[in-house]
């Protein structure tokens, strides 16, 4: 066997590149909530996360005042809710044929793809900053209405009209 003298043993190398992000996730600073912190991290590109919270803080400033009677952050919780979906529909493959199955979704995923979606709908909206039009699909989506809406409403759809294959759900 040999000994090594004089040096350290190499360190052990993890199989993953990245940590879970929910363990180590800080609450933002303004209104100390968690979901705040990761709208900002989804919301966030090439590391500037100072902006991200400039965007997200100027965004729920301008809720607070387009939608009356009404919190800028309790806006912001309730069209994130509105957007949450229940069901998706994924691909099996069953005998050669693949199957759209309609499944339940678990609450931390229903989070992360409504977020996504918010963020899709509002950077395909032009012609303002991203603040105001983070702040218009907030209200849209607070109202039942926009893009990101029209999303759950369509994977609903999907799920319905799939409904047959739920019988493959447990594979």
């Amino acid at each position: 066997m040999a000994v090594m003298r004089g040096k350290k043993k190499p360190e052990k190398k993890t199989k993953f590149k990245f940590k879970s992000t929910d363990r180590f996730l800080v609450p933002d600073g303004r209104f100390g909530d968690l979901v705040i912190a990761k709208f900002v991290n989804c919301l966030m590109e090439r590391g500037k996360k100072s902006t991200a919270e400039r965007i997200v803080y100027g965004a729920i400033d301008l809720l607070g005042k387009r939608v009356k009677d009404e919190e800028g952050l309790k806006v912001f919780h309730a069209a994130l809710n509105n957007v949450k979906p229940e069901v998706e529909v994924r691909s099996r493959r069953v005998g050669g044929t693949t199957y759209q199955v309609p499944m339940a979704i678990n609450p931390k995923r229903q989070q992360s793809l409504a977020i996504r979606q918010i963020l899709l709908a509002s950077r395909a909206r032009k012609g303002k900053p991203m603040a105001e039009r983070l702040a218009d699909e907030l209200a849209a989506a607070y109202r039942k209405e926009g893009a990101a809406i029209q999303w759950r409403e369509n994977t609903h759809k999907m799920a319905e009209a799939n409904k047959l294959f739920a019988h493959f759900a447990w594979r």
